[in-house]
């Protein structure tokens, strides 16, 4: 049975500790405790609420999908006469987009301007994480 600690939850969730807490205590996230006494989230119930709080949107303010939309900093902007490359610093994700030169200056894009990099693809590669930090019953954080 794998079994995640708060941090790690949080960290796949794109969420803060906190809030995975809030949920725990709200009943809204099933947890329970491992034999030191931390909370741990079995990974199917995780995977579950993952995926119900993927399909409703308006479930929580708190709760971000990042399978389309990182909210960031824009930290290098590189334009030519035809194209541009923007570089956002979204958390711990740096997401390059190349796009046309006037879609930069009609944006107004520049380092220190906030943005959201909208990402949608056809094809999506899934390689298997090495697991984080492990603990007794699981996985932890």
């Amino acid at each position: 049975m794998t079994t995640f600690r708060i941090g790690a939850a949080a960290e796949l969730l794109g969420v803060s500790a906190d809030t995975i807490r809030r949920w725990v205590d709200a009943g809204r996230l099933p947890a329970g405790r491992d034999g030191h006494g931390h909370r741990i989230i079995d990974g199917v119930d995780l995977a579950g609420f993952a995926r119900a709080q993927a399909a409703d949107p308006d479930a929580g303010a708190e709760f971000s999908s990042a399978r389309n939309r990182l909210r960031g900093i824009v930290v290098d902007v590189r334009k030519d006469t035809v194209m541009a490359q923007v570089d956002i610093q979204a958390g711990p994700f740096r997401v390059v987009s190349l796009m046309s030169r006037e879609a930069v200056d009609d944006l107004d894009l520049r380092v220190g301007s906030v943005a959201v990099a909208v990402i949608k693809s056809t094809t999506v590669v899934v390689e298997r994480a090495a697991p984080a930090t492990p603990t007794r019953a699981g996985i932890g954080g």
